[in-house]
């Protein structure tokens, strides 16, 4: 029943944070377009409610109960090692937009439209593959190096690689 629960929570949120993400760039692209500062003020607190109380806590439940998910069903397959480092780019773009949205609304700042239709698609290709991986769960071929799969093989790894001596 939890595992159940947890599964609608995460499906929910990601769609949620996902659609945030694609959707913001359209609103700064109007930004262009504002005429006078009421309406820029406007259009600056929609953006922000969308992003600090929408958008935000949907990503950080998302993560939450996907973590939650992976205890709970021990999920520990080579395609759900591909899945996080989509999810990663998804967290990325997630941080990249708030940082947007702080220089955005400056005096004379314009969002062009090749970033608002570059950030558009990338999104979409994050999710898209993040969704497609989650369920075909395709079979991922890869070998860890001998390193990561003992205990202190990270240290090693890094003295292998690093001009400084590690501690």
């Amino acid at each position: 029943m939890i595992i159940a629960f947890l599964k609608i929570l995460h499906i929910t949120t990601i769609a949620i944070w996902a659609a945030g993400l694609i959707s913001l760039p359209g609103l700064y692209v109007q930004r262009a377009n504002v005429k006078d500062k009421d309406a820029l003020y406007r259009l600056q607190m929609i953006v922000r409610y969308a992003y600090v109380t929408i958008i935000s806590p949907a990503a950080f439940l998302a993560v939450l109960s996907g973590t939650a998910l992976i205890f709970g069903q021990q999920t520990y397959a080579p395609w759900f090692s591909l899945k996080l480092l989509f999810v990663g780019f998804l967290v990325i773009t997630h941080i990249l937009t708030g940082l947007i949205i702080i220089r955005l609304f400056k005096e004379g700042e314009v969002y062009p439209v090749w970033r608002f239709v570059f950030a558009t698609v990338a999104t979409s290709v994050f999710v898209i593959v993040i969704v497609f991986i989650a369920l075909a769960k395709p079979p991922v071929e890869f070998e860890l190096p001998v390193e990561l799969t003992r205990p202190g093989g990270l240290k090693a790894l890094a003295e292998r690689f690093s001009p400084w001596p590690i501690p």
